[in-house]
């Protein structure tokens, strides 16, 4: 079931729970992350930021686009945090299904201006455009984008936003962190704002560096109205802690012993993050 973010984020943000968009780096990571949301009967996205695009190439996009089209579950396949229009062009003609124009660190007219245009394209063949506004606070030097400074998204800013660019989300900065905090950090969410932003556009909107924030705090904000979370540093950790742990014994050199330890340890991470996003079973609602 190869969707759009669209198809996907409508449905949740209409029934209220929130989607998860699992960043993947490998075919293993790529594997553990689609049979869990099989398992667990959730719909999902399969989220690459153009670092680990990079990585895998290009290339690897027909094999997810085909275990996307085999999947019993909804799939999106999403360019996360694309930086221009060029970006976004090349995922469109990579084949992915939903993409980001993250222009929060511009001038606000400007980030409007880059959004409308990768608008237009997406929307030209049937895709969907998420965008940022406001930024997000960085805890580590794997954050994808930000600074220390979490500049909260102004609730008028964001109507006229989406009034002007016609973006099908918008990520907004309410007090998360890309990366995974310091252990003296205490994230805290402004549920309050989201609350407002929500009554203004109704929209799904998407909340970006949850890692570390508490339980309570992620209920609260799929109860308030995100619709989609992004997971990237939770899953990458519990892989690759189980990869050190492994890899302790050095003479294991095959994949098959090295990585389905790693692969149970992520799906033990995913599924934590699909029952708190309330999207356990919500496959059944397409």
């Amino acid at each position: 079931m190869l969707v759009t973010g669209s198809d996907i984020l409508d449905v949740a943000n209409k029934h209220g729970f929130a989607v998860p968009a699992f960043n993947i780096s490998s075919y293993s990571m790529l594997r553990a992350v689609v049979d869990v949301c099989e398992d667990k009967r959730s719909p999902h996205i399969i989220a690459i930021h153009p670092d680990e695009l990079s990585h895998i190439r290009p290339a690897m996009l027909t094999s997810i686009i085909r275990i996307a089209h085999e999947s019993p579950v909804p799939t999106a396949i999403h360019l996360d945090h694309g930086a221009s229009y060029e970006q976004v062009l090349l995922a469109i003609q990579s084949g992915f299904t939903s993409v980001m124009i993250d222009k929060s660190f511009a001038p606000f007219e400007e980030n409007i201006a880059e959004t409308v245009r990768v608008v237009n394209a997406a929307h030209a063949v049937g895709l969907s455009v998420e965008a940022e506004l406001g930024t997000i606070g960085v805890s580590d030097k794997y954050g994808e984008t930000g600074t220390e400074e979490i500049l909260y998204t102004d609730p008028d800013d964001a109507a006229r936003f989406i009034d002007a660019t016609g973006a099908d989300s918008l990520a907004i900065a309410i007090g998360t962190r890309h990366g995974l905090y310091p252990a003296a950090a205490k994230p805290a969410l402004r549920l309050d704002l989201l609350g407002e932003i929500k009554s203004r556009l109704g929209i799904p909107l998407v909340l970006h560096g949850g890692s570390n924030n508490s339980d309570t705090e992620i209920a609260g904000a799929v109860h308030g109205g995100i619709n989609k979370i992004n997971i990237s540093s939770d899953i990458k950790a519990a892989y690759f802690n189980k990869m050190r742990e492994v890899l302790q014994d050095v003479h294991l050199r095959e994949p098959n012993v090295i990585e389905p330890p790693c692969e149970a340890a992520l799906r033990e991470c995913a599924a934590q993050k699909i029952d708190l996003f309330v999207s356990a079973g919500k496959a059944d609602l397409f």
